[in-house]
């Protein structure tokens, strides 16, 4: 019993690395419909941002400081670059736009900040903690919390300020939206900011534990399941998309892995997320498709 709840335990605390990933394209979809493929190469420019800053020997706050500014200036330059011109345009079309800014994103930031495999330190040791027999990781304990921070804090966001209910307006109709003379364009920039924030703490989490490098701007592959298991719409969906993925593979792989030769964690997540495509197609939390003027 204590080697399942310790392979459960573990793999729920992982899966709280895929939520943080997959609440950044919730926040886009919401408010646009749009799948932002650029998602990962966005959380991969915040990690090489901050990482490169704090090698030049700036603290580490005034690196965040400066990587914040840097993804709300990124943010500004994408909605009066490339969403504004694109209004009206289907969501394939701004699907491909997203594709497309991912590979500018990764480009420059490569291109300036180096390629190299970077190692990230954020104080955080990954020691084995003990509940009785059950041995869990330090590292991703606290990454459970700040998953859990930052669901808090964006549920006050946007459920308790008037940024909030202007952007639940506009995810709930976008004509009646701009008929109450809400500024959409502005909205577009507050999300994509908000949603570049959420992408630096992934990005911090994702590059202490593998390092910053190219493979970080991937974790949009892994993101894909979550959001179909959990519903693109939804912040809690995905946190329990991102436990259901973490939870049903480490399960798998200590369980079902020894019949069949192992290798089971680089596909289980999809296998699973087709599963739910026949049983609930607009996932746990899904809500009915978003309309873009």
């Amino acid at each position: 019993m204590s080697m399942f709840l310790e392979t459960l335990i573990g793999g729920l605390l992982a899966g709280t690395m895929y939520s943080l990933v997959a609440i950044g394209f919730v926040l886009i979809y919401k408010a646009s419909g749009v799948f932002n493929y650029a998602q990962g190469s966005l959380l991969l420019f915040a990690a090489l941002t901050f990482v490169t800053l704090t090698d030049q020997g700036i603290p580490a706050l005034a690196a965040i400081a400066v990587t914040i500014a840097l993804l709300v200036l990124t943010a500004i330059a994408i909605e009066k670059l490339l969403l504004r011109p694109l209004t009206n345009r289907s969501p394939m079309t701004l699907f491909m736009a997203t594709l497309g800014l991912s590979y500018v994103v990764e480009g420059v930031a490569q291109g300036i900040m180096g390629s190299q495999v970077r190692a990230l330190d954020l104080g955080i040791e990954d020691l084995p903690i003990f509940l009785g027999d059950v041995m869990i990781s330090q590292f991703d304990l606290i990454a459970a919390g700040v998953a859990l921070a930052l669901v808090v804090v964006l549920s006050l966001l946007f459920n308790r300020t008037r940024i909030g209910i202007q952007l639940r307006g506009v995810a709930d109709d976008t004509r009646a939206a701009l008929s109450l003379g809400i500024d959409i364009n502005r909205i577009w920039q507050i999300v994509w900011a908000v949603a570049g924030l959420v992408g630096l703490v992934a990005g911090l989490l994702w590059g202490a534990r593998q390092g910053v490098q190219f493979s970080l701007s991937l974790v949009v592959l892994k993101a894909l399941p979550v959001l179909i298991i959990g519903g693109f719409t939804s912040i809690p969906g995905a946190i329990v998309g991102g436990l259901i993925v973490g939870a049903g593979e480490s399960l798998a792989e200590t369980y079902i892995g020894p019949y069949l030769g192992g290798g089971i964690t680089p596909w289980f997540a999809y296998a699973l997320a087709l599963v739910f495509l026949f049983i609930r197609p607009a996932g746990l939390f899904g809500e009915r498709q978003i309309e873009r003027v």
